[in-house]
């Protein structure tokens, strides 16, 4: 389990890297999950109950597990994104997720964000 864990956790950082201006969830999707694949995992929501990706991004007043998208969401300057990331790995799930800011926040949301 702790293995499962510190990948999920390695994984969700690197997702932070990939938040920028003009991005949009689906390369974040596309990528992480190249990076779980290649650590010989399986992205755990990928296929359960029909969901079609293997993370979740939550984008502003989406509150929890959106879906990635490359047609409606580029992420703008000022955007809060949660991403989360849940593998499976030698038998066990390891899951995490956080907020991140997209380029420069205006005051209301680092104080939202502080809160959270």
């Amino acid at each position: 389990m702790r293995a499962a864990c510190k990948l999920a956790a390695r994984l969700l950082d690197f997702a932070g890297t990939l938040v920028k201006p003009s991005v949009t969830t689906n390369e974040i999707d596309r990528a992480v999950h190249h990076m779980i694949v290649e650590a010989g995992a399986y992205p755990s929501p990928l296929g359960y109950g029909g969901f079609p990706k293997s993370i979740c991004t939550s984008v502003n007043e989406c509150v929890c597990h959106g879906l990635p998208d490359s047609t409606q969401l580029q992420l703008q300057n000022g955007d809060i994104i949660n991403i989360d990331v849940n593998v499976f790995l030698n038998g066990y799930h390891g899951g995490t997720s956080r907020t991140f800011v997209c380029g420069e926040a205006d005051e209301s949301i680092k104080h939202f964000l502080k809160g959270s």
